[in-house]
Parts: structure tokens; sequence; C-alpha cells
């Protein structure tokens, strides 16, 4: 399924393209990848719609991916022939720079995206550097696998720069793929933190009742009590506003989003002094994800058993769970099985 033009999937239902691309011929560092299963991103509608650095095009997205090696390069080491690996957004950065170099590559300036930047899962074979395919807990289906490559990596990286410890409560705000998932991690991590949900959508609220929040309102409803952290995973400028007056002192909101959307821009007029920022709060963004991120997460999902919960497409099926994604009609997460 080929990107090859940008464009608002509101008003093009139908932004991918299918297609017949050869076979990728994997470099000397890099495998071959015959796909299983790829989840599907908010990030993809970012890249689609443009809110995202320009992708690559013609560009085949997806960064959620799940497969079978099915063919090494000369160089590499420490991969092989059969083995089930995923890949996220992180393909590869330069490796020698100051971020690179502390283990935080997300931030490096030649940071390439999978999906954006090279070829991603949505379609039947994918390459990649060898030091971004990781091995996957063998308690997961493909599919749900899928999604923790992404959500589930992102949502622990939010989950890190909190720096909320056990006890602390914690807010979400928006209740997708990513934040699900973060709630899950949050019970099994940090047993004694309280978990209170922001969402519009009541199905949403309903869910994470369901998962064992505390409590769930709408985006601008105050919550029972002022909270240690908030996770912010919508694409738009309200639930900022709203989280900043629902945090304790020396709280701090971390935005999980690629972008903001100027839908609701006007939100940050209202912003006061008094009542969003003053006692030492703090607004902290969150770059996409490192190797390490990946890597501490899938260990984590094997020590949880974590189950996202799923909404399966096939591969040619890609535009109707965009549009959908779109629109917010979201229980857990979507994904494209692309082969068994």
């Amino acid at each position: 399924m080929v990107l090859n033009d940008l464009c608002d999937i509101r008003e093009n239902r139908n932004p991918l393209s299918l297609e017949d691309l050869p076979i990728p011929e994997a470099g000397s560092d890099e495998v071959l990848i015959k796909i299983l299963a790829c989840g599907v991103c908010h990030t993809e509608l970012d890249e689609i719609e443009g809110r995202t650095a320009p992708p690559f095009l013609p560009v085949v997205p997806g960064h959620e991916v799940v497969g079978r090696i099915v063919k090494v390069g000369d160089d590499v080491t420490t991969r092989q022939v059969g083995e089930r690996v995923g890949v996220g957004w992180f393909f590869s950065s330069c490796g020698s720079c100051r971020y690179c170099l502390e283990g935080n590559e997300n931030l490096c300036s030649e940071f390439k995206a999978t999906g954006r930047d090279a070829n991603g899962g949505y379609a039947e074979y994918m390459k990649v550097p060898e030091s971004s395919a990781f091995p996957l807990p063998e308690y997961l289906s493909d599919n749900r696998a899928a999604p923790l490559l992404c959500a589930g990596a992102i949502g622990y990286r939010s989950l890190r720069l909190t720096g909320i410890e056990n006890g602390d409560s914690l807010g979400l705000t928006g209740f997708g793929g990513s934040a699900h998932l973060v709630l899950k991690m949050v019970k099994f991590k940090f047993p004694d933190s309280e978990i209170f949900v922001f969402a519009r959508n009541p199905g949403e609220r309903e869910f994470a009742m369901e998962l064992g929040a505390v409590w769930a309102g709408d985006t601008d409803e105050a919550s029972p009590l002022k909270l240690r952290s908030i996770i912010d995973t919508t694409p738009v400028w309200k639930p900022v506003v709203e989280s900043m007056k629902n945090l304790a002192p020396e709280g701090r909101l971390v935005i999980n989003a690629i972008r903001k959307e100027e839908i609701d821009k006007e939100y940050l007029t209202r912003i006061s002094y008094p009542e969003h920022i003053w006692m030492e709060k703090e607004i902290k963004s969150v770059a996409n994800v490192s190797r390490r991120d990946i890597s501490e997460f899938l260990e984590l999902a094997g020590k949880m058993k974590i189950e996202p919960e799923i909404e399966v497409y096939p591969l040619e099926g890609a535009n109707r769970a965009l549009f959908e994604l779109r629109r917010g009609s979201v229980k857990g997460a979507k994904v494209l099985q692309v082969s068994q």
C-alpha cells in the first residue's frame, strides 16, 4: 500500500494505492523480512496529512511491523534467518553524535523513520538494518505483537519521562492504542498508583474503567485530585491546556505526539499563568523512540504478558483503517494482517 501524494484523509479516503513492487534487496548490514502483520498508528495520519517532516515519496507507510527474517546481509551477526522480529519507527541514525552515543538516537539530526524515510510495513516484504530488528516475546500472536512496536514502546518512553514512582498519581488524556497499554504498564510497575483518564469518547472512558482506572471524565473535566503527572496522547491542543490545570505543584505534562493539529489552536490563548503554569509545573515532549525503549519495553511486555486490544484488517483495508482512526473510531489498536 503506497503513499504517492500528501492529502487530507477527510477529503480523500483512499490516500494509499495497492501496487506491485519488487522484493527489496537487503544490504550488507540489513535483513529482509517477510511481513506477517503491521499496526496502524496515528503517526501515519500525520505523515499522510503533512504534519511531520516530509516523507520520502512514493513511500510504503507502517512502523509497527512483525515479520520473519528470510535473508540476512553478509555482515549481519546478531539476527538469523527464520527469526521472528519486530520493527518500530526508529529505522536508523548517524551512530556517532552525542545523542546516538548516549542512547538517545531518536534525537539525532540524521534520524530516519520507518515508513516515512524508508519503506515500511504496509507490504509483504521490507528491509531494515539488523540493529533495528528486535526479537519478539513468543507468547504474543503476530497481530497482537504489532502495536507493541510503537504504541507500546512510545508509551513506555512517555511513562519513563514522567518520572513517577509507585504511589504517584498519573493522568492519561486520550485513550487509544498507546494510552491503554500505558495503563497496563502502570498497573504492573506501580501497583499503588491511581490512574485518571480524560477522554471525550464515552466508550473510551468506559474502556479505561474496565482496565482499572479509578476515574474517567471528559477532556475538560477536573480530576478529583491534582495529579503528579499526565501523559497526553491526543493530536490537538485542548487537552494540553486542560491538563495543566489538573497538575499538582511540580507536576509534569508529557506530550506524546509528533505534531498538534491547528483546528483548536485558539485554546492556547486561554492559558493563564497562575492557573496553568505557576507552581513549577513543566511540559516535556516525546520525540519518538530509541532502540533502548523498544528493547526494554519488549522485555517488560514479556514479563507482563501484556495483551493489547486490537481490531484486525486485511492489508488492502489499510485506507479504511486509517479513515476510521482519523474519525476517532478506536478501541485499542488497529492492525493489518498481511500473511500467516
